[in-house]
């Protein structure tokens, strides 16, 4: 299960806390690093000495330009938030983010990713609204501001004892086999394809005005991020919106009667 576990770590500014990221990753078992625009070098004394061993974690790092593109294979994106946002988005705790991962990890494609933002802003609510879910460590209120480090510490620990409550469990393999479903997991990419063409779509009929978009598409994303369409399921409705866009054009060049 940990080795389906990547860590997103967007904007960061200061390459100690990237080695520090790695340490408490090492620390939990955890070897997937990936890093978004990062605001610096990430190879320097300062993260090495942080990492205080987990190095390796750095030289193998994944550098991307954008979050699309560091979680396109996850089948389950979870940001972390430490404030409210005006359009509500499933929450979980560490513990509760945990306890989902050895379902979230069944599938032979399941890979999750455990994204947090910039050590002074956070995630934006573009970045948020491509998370399945978000999840908030419930600090103290008088002083919430968490280290980055220490962040991903308190997420990977959880992550760890999850890990740990299942491998002490005695699973009926011969039932698992039998009852285990065979459907794959949508990826990141494939949603995020989804979400484009339904917005064309939308758009195409009328339904939806970009210019008064009204919290339209970041709704859309929100109902299909907490269904967990099946790619099967995401198949079908992306026919739906092609046959809805063969039939609007359809009708829009019949000859007036």
């Amino acid at each position: 299960m940990l080795e389906r576990l990547r860590t997103v770590l967007i904007g960061t500014s200061h390459p100690g806390n990237i080695g520090g990221v790695a340490r408490a990753m090492h620390n939990m078992g955890l070897g997937d690093l990936a890093l978004v625009a990062p605001r610096g070098e990430v190879i320097t004394q300062d993260s090495i000495s942080r990492a205080s061993g987990a190095d390796h974690l750095l030289h193998s790092a994944h550098v991307c330009q954008t979050l699309d593109e560091a979680v396109a294979d996850c089948t389950f994106v979870v940001g972390a938030s430490a404030r409210s946002r005006t359009l509500p988005w499933p929450m979980l705790s560490p513990r509760e983010l945990a306890h989902r991962l050895p379902g979230e990890c069944r599938q032979d494609n399941a890979r999750v990713a455990l994204v947090f933002g910039r050590e002074d802003s956070g995630l934006t609510n573009d970045e948020l609204h491509r998370c399945h879910a978000h999840v908030h460590i419930p600090t103290n209120t008088d002083f919430s501001s968490l280290n980055l480090a220490a962040a991903v510490q308190v997420v990977a620990y959880e992550c760890r004892v999850a890990w740990l409550e299942q491998q002490a469990a005695t699973p009926d393999v011969a039932c698992a086999s039998d009852q285990r479903e065979e459907t794959q997991l949508v990826s990141h990419a494939d949603l995020e394809r989804y979400f484009i063409h339904l917005e064309q779509t939308l758009t195409a009929i009328g339904f939806h005005d970009p210019d008064k978009p009204r919290q339209l598409m970041a709704r859309m994303r929100r109902l299909y991020l907490r269904a967990r369409p099946q790619q099967i399921e995401l198949n079908i409705l992306r026919g739906i919106l092609t046959a809805t866009d063969k039939a609007a054009t359809d009708q829009t060049t019949q000859p007036p009667r």
